[in-house]
């Protein structure tokens, strides 16, 4: 009888908060046995049967790899007792762990995918706490882009960055700062990423500010940098607007890594490159009136390029750029007349 009435609240509890018979069954046990230890100081491990004639409470220790388990020396009246205020008070708890539990599983299969919460909390630090539905995360101050600032109750998209456990307990890192974020907004925007078409072969970031993406098509016909802008730049706008008004610049790859130096300094026109593969470094010339073009605001737009491309970018002035090749020309001139 009593097997039947636990099984009966098993499977009502299992149905309410949406969890496997099986979690909810071990969250009962986990909560029955956490109680009689408190109410009883025992220090050693217990575990809880439910049979016919009642809850079966075993006191559990091991020696070696083998397991010994002895019923402890309790009541039955006792056991009802206690459990009965588990039910109330430690089951609820052992609940929301194990709904945690399902949570963090079951968000450890969208690392690296955006999601949607709702604010919870801001703490001191500038940390937020989202609410995901079935699991809380966190946003770092490092990965709110400059300037955002969110209040209790605020809607939040986010990168699901990182799913780990802390201390035992799920901890999930959101970031809206990450290359990744911004690659995650285009393909929401772009259906023929999702079908295949094209492909985001890099990205990146000075977030809040500027962003530079890489963009390819396996048909040649195609114009991949159309349609990730989009029909009057309307795709991209709506990335834009998510990122607090970042400036996306949108550039067709290369795998010649001359032509794709080029066209990720754009709106800058270089006119040379010359590569220095075993430092993986580049020096750029640009027309004289387009240095400061190439190089950018507080350098972000050639800093932006080295990043897309791997490659360190120097940039000069094509009336420098001709002088230090110059330069070099005479040195190796004397040098081979010396030798």
């Amino acid at each position: 009888m009593v097997k039947a009435a636990l099984e009966k609240l098993i499977e009502q509890v299992a149905r309410e908060h949406d969890l496997p018979e099986r979690v909810v069954e071990k969250a009962l046990k986990n909560a029955i046995a956490i109680a009689i230890k408190q109410d009883k100081k025992i220090k050693d491990d217990l575990e809880v049967d439910f049979t016919d004639e009642g809850i079966k409470v075993y006191v559990v220790r091991r020696k070696g790899n083998k397991k010994i388990k002895f019923p402890l020396d309790i009541s039955p009246e006792d056991v009802n007792r206690i459990a009965a205020y588990a039910a109330k008070e430690e089951f609820l708890k052992q609940l929301e762990k194990a709904e945690r539990e399902r949570g963090f599983l079951e968000y450890m299969e969208h690392e690296g995918e955006i999601v949607y919460g709702i604010v919870e909390r801001r703490m001191d630090n500038g940390d937020v706490i989202v609410d995901l539905g079935k699991i809380e995360a966190v946003l770092p101050k490092r990965e709110q882009i400059p300037g955002e600032e969110f209040k209790k109750g605020d809607r939040v998209k986010a990168l699901l960055l990182e799913v780990k456990k802390l201390r035992g307990m799920p901890y999930l890192v959101l970031s809206r700062t990450h290359p990744d974020f911004l690659k995650e907004l285009i393909k929401h925007e772009v259906p023929e990423i999702e079908e295949g078409l094209i492909e985001i072969k890099a990205a990146a970031r000075v977030p809040g500010e500027r962003a530079k993406v890489a963009v390819d098509s396996k048909e040649m016909r195609m114009d991949p940098v159309g349609i990730v802008v989009g029909l009057k730049g309307s795709r991209i706008q709506k990335v834009s607007e998510e990122l607090r008004g970042e400036k996306i610049d949108v550039i067709r790859w290369s795998d010649d890594i001359e032509e794709l130096i080029k066209r990720a300094l754009a709106p800058s026109h270089p006119v040379a490159v010359k590569l220095f593969p075993y430092e993986k470094r580049a020096e750029v010339a640009v027309p004289d009136d387009e240095l400061s073009l190439a190089i950018g605001k507080k350098g972000v737009n050639v800093r932006l390029a080295s990043k897309l491309t791997g490659w360190h970018i120097d940039v000069l002035s094509e009336s420098d750029f001709k002088k230090l090749e110059e330069l070099r020309q005479k040195e190796n001139e004397q040098e081979s007349s010396q030798g």
